[in-house]
């Protein structure tokens, strides 16, 4: 396919060439004039008079010289594979299978990267084409008589604005029409293959350095996005196909902690304070206090996603303990610029322009100091003994999660949902209950992971009471929210960003509350140590502060380009993440539910693992959903930033010429008077 694409652009090309070399210019005007719409004709018309007027004729000079342009062609080895003596059947094993299509993965994107190249060089040239052209047509209008060719462009301009009455074959008699069904075959004849959404509103620039640092940590989390779920994507696979290969450095136990923390650190905390760099100096009417040190913060963080990837998959870790296996070096570097992110945020809020703070900075600064705390926990080694490691891996696993990234995109969506709906949050004082109780319950549920182990009776009962307690600030956030819709239900349909809102206000109520469901000693019993846990955590993390994240990037990233992306494919990645989600997540819960039964009934282990089977197989088609969702918002992020390409437009660039050269000799004129 690529061989035949590339075939075609340069046959086209060479045709093209060969075409200009036999015709030579343009001997007539005729086929330029059709080729005018009714107001590049008025354009010329006026240009024609203008022109007649001035007394002195003006030598037309400066013409686009035109360079020639080089095509190269790559030429490419093909190896010839090699065969093995067992013959074709080492082809048909599903672990051969996956890991060839794993390396014909960064094969085919180099092919379609060279595509794209090749196409940018044809349209290149084409462009240049156009170009010429435009200088021809000014070359043709400036030979041909006057006179002549404004009569025949009263005759073209004549035919354009031509139309038909509408009343040939049906009398004068206005037909009736209360529905409104001919209006809109007259005026939107076209047939939309999903609803139209309403395009962002145009609002007051922002600081070009500060958009630019926005939109590479945007990137550079999209890029974690990617390479996160693409090995999340791959572990689904080997639940399904455990002998996809037998690599050290492909095993589950390394590949699944470089998937969970990609998608925390680099993906989720990058996407979060590439959004707060805008919305924190936005709410204060301030300029951000360090564009250099956002940089900063940027470099360390994905240097410190780098080089604990590579660690993690050569076997390099912290012992195990989840979401904390990099090592304290690596992790100082992600310590340093999330200082650093703080200063800056402080340094921000010190220099408001209003008096009052408003409450989206009161959670993403809170989230900031509260994620700094939780690694100087967490990597002490003072307390790093026995039950003492396993009481701080409950406080970092579950701070992490609830004070980093649930406080930070909570932070995010006070800002842009009322932003997106054009109406204030429903109620500050909701905003402000539901802060200081989740501070003060969500710092005491860690534990609730260890229930019925060693850990003493009376903390397990205050991690199921703290559980018991986010019952609180849940309600006042998701009451918070869904009152600001209040009066604005009507928006969502024509909306591409609060459908995303939607779906994760939904997910913070449910998934919030599943978890104290969780915690409770009798259900805690049936779920724990199943795969109920994982449905729970990308109900959440995935359900939640992704659909944040992105609901918040579709909103902010139009505003720094100007630019938005395909509504069709925004509806694509909408529908593939949740619908995706859903499939992931119901059929594991439903079959955890049965495992854990079948535990405590005393069945044989082995017949949970072949009663699972199924289940799994739904989660890696849920999995594979969710990660071609990533694909086309990577794409939408790339449409956002770079848009369409524009074609040029031959009469308006000879007019616009025209008219330059006109000018210049208008001031020629003026001077030498």
């Amino acid at each position: 396919m690529a061989a035949v694409f590339i075939y075609n652009r340069i046959k086209a090309a060479t045709a093209l060439y060969k075409k200009q070399k036999s015709e030579g210019p343009q001997s007539s005007l005729q086929q330029y004039l059709h080729s005018f719409n009714s107001t590049q004709i008025e354009a010329l018309q006026q240009y024609l008079r203008k022109k007649k007027n001035d007394v002195d004729k003006i030598n037309k000079t400066g013409l686009l010289s035109l360079g020639t342009l080089l095509f190269w062609v790559l030429s490419a080895k093909q190896g010839v594979a090699q065969t093995t003596k067992a013959g074709n059947t080492i082809w048909a094993e599903g672990g051969v299978i996956i890991t060839l299509i794993l390396i014909l993965i960064p094969i085919l994107a180099g092919i379609w990267l060279m595509m794209v190249k090749v196409n940018n060089i044809f349209r290149q040239y084409q462009d240049k084409q156009r170009l010429q052209e435009a200088d021809e047509l000014i070359s043709l209008i400036d030979q041909t008589d006057q006179s002549t060719l404004e009569d025949a462009l009263s005759k073209r301009k004549k035919a354009l604005d031509y139309s038909l009455k509408h009343n040939e074959l049906s009398g004068t008699i206005a037909a009736e029409d209360d529905k409104g069904l001919l209006y809109q075959i007259q005026n939107d004849p076209g047939l939309p293959v999903v609803s139209i959404k309403k395009r962002a509103i145009k609002r007051p620039a922002v600081n070009p350095e500060l958009s630019k640092l926005i939109l590479w940590y945007l990137g550079a989390a999209t890029f974690w996005l990617l390479f996160g779920t693409t090995v999340g994507e791959y572990l689904g696979i080997k639940f399904v196909a455990p002998d996809a290969d037998q690599l050290s450095w492909l095993s589950f136990g390394r590949l699944r902690p470089v998937h969970t923390n990609a998608v925390f650190w680099g993906w989720a905390s990058l996407g979060m304070i590439g959004l707060g760099l805008y919305v924190v100096p936005r709410v204060g009417n301030a300029a951000l206090a360090s564009i250099k040190m956002g940089w900063y913060s940027l470099w360390l963080i994905n240097s410190a996603v780098i080089i604990g990837s590579l660690c993690l998959m050569a076997g390099i870790n912290n012992g195990g303990g989840e979401y904390r296996e990099y090592t304290w070096p690596v992790m100082s570097l992600f310590a340093i610029g999330v200082i650093l992110t703080l200063i800056n945020f402080l340094q921000t809020v010190a220099q408001r322009k209003t008096k009052e703070i408003y409450i989206s900075n009161w959670y993403i600064i809170a989230s900031v100091i509260f994620v700094i705390v939780i690694a100087v926990v967490a990597y002490i080694p003072w307390w790093q003994d026995g039950l003492g490691e396993t009481i701080i891996q409950g406080y970092y696993m579950h701070q992490g999660v609830g004070m980093w990234f649930m406080f930070f995109t909570l932070g995010i969506v006070y800002y842009f949902l009322p932003q997106q709906l054009n109406k204030p949050i429903y109620s500050y004082s909701l905003g402000i209950l539901a802060f200081w109780t989740q501070i003060l319950f969500y710092t005491l549920i860690g534990t609730h992971h260890f229930v019925f182990s060693s850990i003493p009776w009376w903390l397990q009962t205050v991690a199921i009471l703290g559980s018991m307690g986010m019952v609180i600030p849940v309600a006042a956030g998701t009451t918070n929210f869904i009152m600001t819709f209040k009066g604005a239900w009507h928006k969502v349909p024509s909306s591409y960003t609060l459908p995303f809102f939607l779906v994760g206000i939904i997910f913070y109520f449910t998934g919030s509350l599943q978890g104290t469901a969780e915690a409770f000693r009798s259900t805690n019993l049936i779920w724990h140590f199943t795969d109920f846990t994982v449905a729970h955590s990308h109900l959440t993390m995935y359900g939640i502060i992704c659909f944040f994240l992105w609901a918040g990037i579709y909103a902010l990233v139009p505003r720094l380009t100007g630019k938005e992306a395909p509504q069709i494919t925004v509806g694509a990645h909408f529908w593939l993440a949740l619908i995706g989600l859903m499939f992931y997540t119901i059929p594991l819960m439903y079959g955890s539910t049965l495992k854990g039964l079948m535990w405590m009934d005393g069945k044989p282990f082995i017949d949970s693992v072949v009663f699972m089977a199924p289940y799994w197989l739904w989660r890696a088609i849920g999995g594979t959903l969710m990660w071609m969702s990533h694909l086309f918002f990577a794409y939408n992020l790339y449409k956002m930033i770079k848009g369409s390409r524009q074609v040029i437009d031959v009469p308006d660039v000879a007019l616009e010429k025209l008219y330059q050269s006109e000018e210049s000799s208008t001031e020629k004129r003026i001077k030498t008077n």
